[in-house]
């Protein structure tokens, strides 16, 4: 652990940073080397044989070649795992790239090819394990069906808690335990580590799509997961192989993203709260999924996810047509794909990031799902308030001119 840190929000802001002092800087560099001076073949060929293999690189043969290992990356995975409370992380160039490291580290290291996967799941992940392209069998369940889903030749239990887009909760533990000496992979995505520390219920592997909340600005992609040594020498194995580093730039990026990450996600919690308790009286909205309301997963708050998080979405008595309305009035929101940035987005599931699952697993075309950033209540309030009002009658918004400065569209 960072020397004198000893809260969550401390760790946030100085993890990773641990040889700054040592370098004489106060901000962290970039490390942009592609390649690397060699002091000595024999001492370069141990040090690229340590990487390849899926450690560090040899102090006396440095780092040799950026696929292999960067400095700017290894702040930020330090510093995450910090966070997550796991010994080690592995950064990559997105979050599907450690999706896929996971699955064909899994398949490595148990030497099984059989998955089960727990829907709801983000759209991207249901379908590359669908695909047939990582050479994987299938069992999707539902939370309580892992016991009977998994088999002798599962190499990899796969959950995403909160669910994507209709924000289950699901029991860590529970799954754990029903996977009986399988390895479990949680998505920490929608939760992140200041509310959820999948680990600390058992997780072997801690997946976040890094471009969201960790990143937090829209300006980067990049994934990362979080495990122990065994794993991470694992998947780094996988990395040097297929070339999936995260670029020093958004490793930059994603560590200076960790320092705010705290007063972001709870300041957008409070708002997304106080917005999903106003929208359960909004005419028009026929349900509201969001974490700890009508007893949705409130058992788990408090126990499991220290709140409930940023994201909304909404299922509308107007079906597909009225959800398509609502999505071409807003003004503020932005109509966009990904979460968990300082703006706040609003997005079709089904037509969007759902669209390659197959229909009867698909969200309802009636569902939207709000990403909450960081505006003020009353504005995003009002800017639902105007959308809805408008999509239900059918009504035309008001020329472009007319609307609120700051517009996302």
């Amino acid at each position: 652990m960072t020397k004198g840190a000893r809260s969550f929000d401390s760790l946030a802001v100085h993890a990773g940073r641990e040889d700054l002092t040592r370098l004489g800087v106060h901000a962290p560099p970039i490390d942009l080397s592609s390649t690397n001076p060699l002091p000595d073949s024999e001492a370069g060929g141990a040090s690229y044989e340590s990487m390849a293999g899926g450690g560090r690189p040899l102090a006396e043969g440095g780092a040799v070649y950026a696929r292999l290992w960067n400095p700017t990356v290894a702040r930020f995975e330090s510093a995450l795992a910090q966070l997550e409370r796991t010994e080690d992380a592995v950064a990559f160039s997105s979050g599907m790239a450690a999706m896929t490291a996971s699955v064909l580290a899994a398949k490595a290291e148990r030497g099984g090819r059989h998955v089960v996967a727990v829907r709801p799941l983000y759209g991207g992940t249901d379908h590359l394990l669908a695909s047939g392209l990582l050479d994987v069998e299938v069992t999707y369940c539902e939370p309580h069906q892992v016991a009977d889903a998994v088999t002798a030749h599962t190499c990899l239990v796969v959950v995403e808690t909160p669910a994507n887009p209709t924000l289950e909760l699901t029991d860590i533990s529970a799954v754990v335990t029903a996977a009986a000496g399988r390895p479990v992979l949680v998505d920490n995505t929608f939760a992140t580590p200041v509310l959820q520390q999948p680990a600390l219920h058992g997780a072997d592997l801690v997946l976040h799509s890094a471009t969201k909340y960790l990143g937090g600005h829209g300006d980067v992609v990049g994934g990362v997961v979080a495990a122990d040594a065994g794993w991470s020498a694992a998947l780094r194995r996988v990395r040097a192989v297929t070339g999936a580093l995260l670029h020093p730039l958004a490793g930059y990026l994603l560590h200076r993203g960790l320092a705010t990450l705290p007063i972001r996600v709870r300041t957008q919690q409070e708002t997304a709260a106080e917005l999903a308790d106003w929208l359960r009286f909004r005419p028009g909205v026929r349900e509201v999924y969001y974490p700890g309301l009508d007893g949705n997963g409130a058992a788990l708050l408090g126990r499991q996810m220290s709140g409930p998080g940023a994201m909304i979405s909404i299922r509308l008595a107007g079906g597909h047509e009225h959800a398509m309305r609502v999505t071409d009035r807003v003004q503020l929101f932005t109509h966009a794909v990904s979460l968990g940035g300082v703006d706040s987005l609003i997005e079709h599931p089904a037509a969007l990031t759902h669209r390659p699952v197959p229909e009867e697993a698909r969200p309802g075309a009636d569902i939207l799902r709000l990403s909450i950033g960081l505006e003020g209540v009353e504005d995003l309030r009002a800017d639902l308030d105007q959308a809805l009002a408008a999509a239900s009658t059918g009504g035309l918004v008001e020329a472009a001119s007319s609307a609120a400065p700051g517009s996302g569209r």
